[in-house]
């Protein structure tokens, strides 16, 4: 029984080390409106520095 709390902890550990390795990862849930990665104005920002 040990052994499964000790790896539960070893990978859980792992996963945080890599998570906060990561860069920019979002973990605050569902985004509405402007905050939105996908709105409209969001999106249109990007169109617009693809052309450039």
């Amino acid at each position: 029984m040990w052994k499964i709390v000790l790896g539960f902890v070893v990978i859980a550990g792992l996963a945080l080390f890599l998570l906060n390795k990561g860069g920019d990862i979002d973990l605050s849930g569902e985004k509405h409106g402007a905050l939105s990665p996908f709105s409209p104005a969001v999106a249109g920002t990007l169109a617009m520095s693809s052309h450039g």
